[in-house]
C-alpha cells in the first residue's frame, strides 16, 4: 500500500485534460488527417503504398489479394482496424475518386453510384506506374526512414515524391480544430509551372495559374468562375469552384430532341443525383421535364427528356442547375503539412516550391548514395586490377602463406575490403576477358563519379537535373496520354441567369379554392366560381379564384402577414387537397383575409376591423421565404381582415353601425409598413366593408336580387376618418355591399 501510495500524483484535471486533448489534436493532425505537402500523402496511404512495395506488387507483376495487403499494413505499419485501411485502399484504385490513382484494382472497388466495394477477399491489387514514380529511389537512401509502431521494422517518413502528387490527386480530411481540401489538377499543367519556377524563382503567382488553369477533376465537368476569382483562390490557399455537370442537346427528329449529361461534378453520386431530379419531377418543381433516365454504362449518360419540343433547354437546364447538385461546389482549403510538419495554408506557389526543395533533397541524397556505392566498387576493382598485375604472386601467397590475406595486404597495400574481394574470386574470373571487362568498368565508374561529382557541387545542374526528370514525368503521364489529358473544361458565367418562372413550367388555366378550415386545392381549367364544390362535412368555401399555372398567388393572413404560393405547386386531382399550412407557416390562431392573383405594378389598399388602414404597393407583399413578410401592425385584439385592389380613385367604406363614407382615395397613405391611418370613425363596432371605385361610375350594392348603382355621392361624400351618413335605402342587412 505504501509503494502504491508514493506512486499517486495530485494534477489539476483542467490542465491534465487540456495536456491530453492537445497531444489528441496533434496526433489526428499531423498523424492522420492532414497530407504532407512533399509526397501529397497521409500516413494510412503512405503505409499501404510501402506495403504493396515491399510485397513486389510493381505495375509489371501480377495482383494479390486486398485482404494480404491489408493484414501487411495492420500488422507492421498502421495500427489502426481494417475497415478504415481497407476503405482507403479502394479510394486510391477509383478512378472516378483519385485523378491519377495510385492503386491498380481487380474486382469490385465500389463505383460512382456510391456502391460499397467488395470485401478485401473478393479483390485483389498492385501499384500503377503512377505510384512506382511516387517511389523512385526508395532504395537509395532518397529520404528518411523511422521505426514501426512495434519498433520491429522501419517505415519511410515520406516518399521521394518524382510526381506532384499533393496537386495532381488532391486531398480531403478533418482534423481538430482544422480540414484540408485540395483539389486534383492536371499533371502536365503542374510540370509546367514547376518548369516555369525553375526558369525564373521570382515569378508571380498569375503566370503559374495561367500555366495551371485550375482543378481538373477526375469525372470532367464544366469550371464556371472568372480567372479572377480562380487567380484568388490560389494566392490565398483558400476559396471555391463552381463545377457544373457537361450536356449537350440530341437532336431525336421532327423537332424533338433530349438532353444528354455525359459529365457530373466531382465527389456526386450519380444514383442520388437522378433520385433527386425525379422527386423534382414527382413534385412538380420541373413540370417541363417529363423523365429522366440512366444509360450509364462504364461512361455517364444520364438522359433528360423535356414535356414537349417547345422547351428551352438553357433555360430547362439552368433550372436544374439551381435545384440540383448538377452544379455543385468545391471549396478549396490547401492546408498541409510542410516540410517541418507544421500545418499551414499555402498558395499555388508556396505548395510548388516545397515539392521542388523537397525534389532537390532526393536529388542530392541520391547522388550521394551513388557516389558511395561507386566509391566501393572502384575500390574492389583497384584491388582486381593490381591482383591482375601480380597474379603469379597472389596465388603463391595464397598457396603457401598461412594469412593470406594479411600477407597481401602488407605486400600490395591492399585494403582490406580489397584483399577480402580477391580471397573471394573464383578461378574463372583469372582468364584475360575478365580483366578487361574490370578495366572497361573501372573507367565507366571513374567518369560516372566524376559526373556526380560536378552535380553536387553546381547548384545549377542540380535544377537541370531535376527540369529534366519533370519533362521524363510530363512525357510518361502527360496530355498526350488517355491518363493525362485534361477533363474539366471553363467557362464563364458574368452573372446568374434568372430563369423566369413562366418559362419552365406550362401555362395551363386552374381554379383554386381555399376552404374555411384552411384546406387548398386545384381544378383543371377555369370553372364556374358558383359551383357547388365539395369539401369534408364541417368545412365550407372561403376563397375561390381563377389564375394560370404560371402565376404566383398572394395570401393576406389576419395578422397583417402577406404570403407567396407558387400556382402550379398547389395540389391538385381529387380529394379535398392539403392543409394549406404544410406550404406557409401560418400562425395556428390566424386565417387568411384575402387570396388573389399577383399583379405586377398593383396596389393594394389593407384595412383592419378598427378602421385602420394604408396603401401597399406590389413591391411588398413578395415574401422571399415561407414565414411570410409582415407589413401591417396591429394593437391588441386589433386583427386585419381586408386587401382590396386598387381600381378607382375614391373608397366607399361602411361600419357596423351603418354608417357610409365615401373620400378620395389620395386622402390615404402609401406605406411600406405600419399601422396605417384611420378610415372611418366609430364609437361602436368596427369596420364591415370597403369599395374602391370611379368616381365617375358611382358605387354599387345588391338590393332586391339585383345590383344598385348609386352616382349621386354628395350624401355621404366627406374626408377620411369622419363617421359618415347612414347607407341608401335598400342596403342589404349584411352591411356588404354583396351578399355573401
Amino acid at each position: 500500500m505504501a509503494e502504491t501510495a508514493e506512486k499517486i500524483k495530485d494534477v489539476h484535471l483542467a490542465e491534465e485534460l487540456s495536456n491530453r486533448y492537445l497531444s489528441y489534436a496533434m496526433s489526428t493532425i499531423v498523424d492522420r488527417a492532414l497530407p504532407d505537402v512533399r509526397d501529397g500523402l497521409k500516413p494510412v496511404h503512405r503505409r499501404l503504398l510501402y506495403a504493396m512495395r515491399q510485397l513486389k506488387l510493381d505495375a509489371k507483376s501480377g495482383y494479390k489479394k486486398c485482404a494480404r495487403v491489408v493484414g501487411d499494413v495492420i500488422g507492421k505499419y498502421h495500427p489502426h482496424g481494417d475497415t478504415a485501411v481497407y476503405g482507403a485502399m479502394c479510394r486510391l484504385a477509383q478512378d472516378f475518386s483519385v485523378r491519377y490513382p495510385l492503386v491498380d484494382g481487380q474486382g469490385n472497388f465500389g463505383n460512382i453510384d456510391g456502391d460499397n466495394p467488395a470485401a478485401m477477399r473478393y479483390t485483389e491489387a498492385r501499384l500503377t506506374e503512377f505510384a512506382m514514380a511516387l517511389m523512385e529511389g526508395l532504395n537509395e537512401n532518397a529520404v528518411d526512414f523511422r521505426d514501426t509502431y512495434d519498433g520491429e521494422d522501419s517505415e519511410p517518413v515520406v516518399m521521394p515524391g518524382m510526381v506532384p502528387n499533393l496537386l495532381c490527386n488532391g486531398s480531403a480530411g478533418i482534423a481538430v480544430g482544422m480540414a484540408t481540401n485540395v483539389p486534383p489538377h492536371n499533371l502536365s499543367e503542374i510540370c509546367d509551372a514547376l518548369l516555369m519556377i525553375i526558369d525564373n524563382p521570382e515569378v508571380t503567382t498569375e503566370p503559374l495559374v495561367r500555366k495551371i488553369k485550375g482543378p481538373d477533376f477526375p469525372t470532367g465537368g464544366v469550371i464556371v468562375d472568372s480567372f479572377q476569382t480562380i487567380l484568388t483562390a490560389y494566392e490565398q490557399g483558400r476559396g471555391s469552384f463552381r463545377i457544373r455537370a457537361k450536356w449537350s442537346k440530341e437532336d431525336l427528329g421532327h423537332g424533338q430532341y433530349q438532353i444528354v449529361v455525359t459529365e457530373i461534378p466531382y465527389q456526386v453520386q450519380k444514383s442520388k443525383l437522378i433520385e433527386k431530379i425525379a422527386q423534382l419531377i414527382e413534385e412538380r418543381k420541373v413540370p417541363l421535364l417529363s423523365d429522366v433516365r440512366d444509360e450509364s454504362s462504364h461512361d455517364i449518360r444520364i438522359v433528360l427528356e423535356p414535356k414537349n419540343r417547345t422547351v428551352d433547354a438553357n433555360l430547362l437546364m439552368e433550372h436544374l442547375f439551381k435545384q440540383t447538385e448538377l452544379e455543385s461546389r468545391f471549396g478549396m482549403n490547401m492546408n498541409v503539412l510542410d516540410s517541418d510538419g507544421v500545418p499551414r495554408v499555402m498558395g499555388i506557389k508556396d505548395i510548388l516550391l516545397e515539392f521542388l526543395r523537397h525534389r532537390m533533397s532526393v536529388l542530392q541524397r541520391r547522388v550521394t548514395y551513388r557516389l558511395d556505392k561507386i566509391n566501393a566498387r572502384l575500390e574492389i576493382l583497384s584491388g582486381y586490377l593490381i591482383a591482375y598485375l601480380n597474379l603469379d604472386e597472389i596465388i603463391r601467397i595464397i598457396r603457401e602463406e598461412d594469412d593470406p590475406k594479411a600477407k597481401m595486404m602488407d605486400k600490395f597495400a591492399l585494403s582490406e575490403n580489397q584483399a577480402e574481394a580477391i580471397l573471394n574470386m573464383k578461378l574463372r574470373s583469372l582468364r584475360k576477358l575478365e580483366e578487361s571487362e574490370i578495366r572497361q568498368e573501372f573507367e565507366d565508374l571513374s567518369s560516372e563519379k566524376g559526373e556526380l561529382e560536378a552535380l553536387l557541387a553546381d547548384e545549377g545542374k542540380r535544377w537541370t537535373a531535376i527540369a529534366g526528370e519533370i519533362k521524363q514525368i510530363k512525357e510518361k503521364f502527360g496530355k498526350k496520354t488517355a491518363l493525362g489529358r485534361r477533363r474539366t473544361d471553363f467557362a464563364e458565367i458574368a452573372e446568374d441567369v434568372e430563369v423566369p418562372l413562366e418559362a419552365l413550367i406550362e401555362k395551363e388555366p386552374i381554379t383554386i379554392l381555399l376552404s374555411q378550415k384552411g384546406w387548398i386545392r386545384c381544378l383543371k381549367g377555369h370553372v364556374s366560381l358558383d359551383e357547388e364544390f365539395k369539401f369534408k362535412d364541417d368545412d365550407s368555401l372561403q376563397f375561390a379564384l381563377h389564375a394560370q399555372t404560371t402565376d404566383k398567388i398572394i395570401l393576406f393572413d389576419t395578422n397583417g402577414k402577406f404570403f407567396n404560393v407558387s400556382a402550379n405547386e398547389i395540389p391538385s386531382g381529387r380529394g379535398f387537397g392539403q392543409p394549406l399550412r404544410l406550404m406557409i407557416d401560418l400562425s395556428i390562431n390566424d386565417n387568411i383575409a384575402a387570396m388573389f392573383v399577383y399583379e405586377p405594378k398593383a396596389s393594394y389598399l389593407i384595412a383592419s376591423n378598427i378602421g385602420r388602414g394604408f396603401v401597399v404597393d406590389e413591391n411588398h407583399i413578395i415574401a422571399q421565404t415561407r414565414n411570410g413578410r409582415k407589413i401591417m401592425n396591429l394593437a391588441d385584439k386589433e386583427i386585419s381582415i381586408f386587401c382590396k385592389k386598387i381600381v378607382g380613385d375614391m373608397v366607399a367604406i361602411i361600419g357596423d353601425n351603418r354608417k357610409l363614407l365615401i373620400f378620395k382615395m389620395e386622402e390615404v397613405p402609401t406605406m411600406a409598413r405600419g399601422r396605417g391611418v384611420s378610415l372611418q370613425k366609430y364609437k361602436d363596432g368596427g369596420l364591415s366593408d370597403i369599395q374602391i371605385f370611379n368616381e365617375s361610375e358611382g358605387f354599387s350594392f345588391s338590393r332586391n336580387g339585383g345590383i344598385k348603382t348609386e352616382t349621386d355621392l354628395l350624401t355621404w361624400l366627406g374626408h377620411r376618418a369622419q363617421v359618415g351618413k347612414l347607407a341608401p335605402f335598400g342596403f342589404p342587412k349584411s352591411n356588404k355591399f354583396f351578399k355573401e
